[in-house]
């Protein structure tokens, strides 16, 4: 449902309306964190604006709101404390997680949300119960040039040609070839990267990439697991070290495996 202050965007799908950068809020509106179990201990850490968090309970299901201030912006405070509360209801089990700025207009809309969608809800409370999230990137290395154009014959023969007739278009034309297949390196590290972890994981969700960036991935890990899968992580990262530079973020709450549908419990 969400992506956390920590994390990039792209490691969940939007599931609210009301996220605009600046939202002037209704009076009664409620800014809304997560779905959790009910019977879970209200969070002690204070909401975005400082807010006191409280639990909204029906269907076996609760929901962690605050007062949604009249003036929401993402500063980096609120965004640390929107994290902080979703930190400790993970820490308490299983959570559906939404993105900041999420909100819905009144107690009682939510609440019949909760009712309609109790069904769905729980299947994907489930389905996360027990795990992590764990974002692995991986940033293309461009410092291989010798290997490279030693293992190209179309390199090879470039570079010969343009070291018999150096010219500026000459070099040029080198220096993009080269990049390409450094490029073309990394990408391939990186599909070897996610063929190796996606066994470790119970699924696995790809997220945008660039020419520099060329791998980002949320894996959904077993908690007795993260020790084995950072393993792997680290003697993948070892194995291609010399194409792709591999970090990871975690544990986080289960953000890019939340289903957005039905609608997210925050309004409609």
């Amino acid at each position: 449902m969400t992506a956390p202050a920590t994390t990039s965007p792209e490691a969940a799908p939007e599931t609210a309306p009301t996220t605009a950068p600046e939202t002037a809020a209704a009076p009664k509106a409620l800014y809304v964190y997560g779905i959790a179990p009910a019977g879970i201990r209200t969070p002690r850490a204070p909401g975005v604006d400082g807010a006191a968090v409280r639990l909204l309970t029906g269907s076996g299901l609760c929901a962690a709101v605050s007062a949604a201030p009249r003036r929401l912006r993402p500063r980096r405070r609120d965004l640390l404390a929107h994290q902080a509360v979703l930190d400790e209801l993970a820490a308490q089990g299983p959570v559906l997680p939404m993105r900041f700025a999420v909100l819905s207009p009144r107690t009682d809309t939510l609440l019949a949300q909760l009712r309609s969608d109790a069904a769905h809800l729980s299947r994907q409370l489930d389905g996360v119960r027990g795990c992590v999230e764990l974002n692995v990137k991986g940033t293309a290395v461009p410092g291989h040039f010798a290997d490279l154009v030693r293992r190209d014959d179309r390199l090879r023969t470039l570079a010969l040609r343009t070291r018999r007739r150096p010219d500026y278009e000459a070099n040029v034309r080198l220096g993009e070839a080269i990049a390409l297949g450094v490029r073309r390196e990394a990408r391939r590290a990186a599909r070897e990267v996610v063929d190796r972890l996606a066994p470790l994981a119970e699924r696995t969700v790809q997220g945008t990439t660039d020419d520099e960036q060329v791998l980002s991935a949320s894996f959904l890990v077993r908690s007795e697991d993260e020790g084995r899968f950072r393993e792997a992580v680290a003697e993948r990262a070892r194995a291609c070290g010399d194409r792709l530079a591999l970090s990871v973020t975690g544990p986080l709450p289960c953000y890019s495996f939340v289903d957005p549908r039905p609608a997210s419990p925050a309004g409609r």
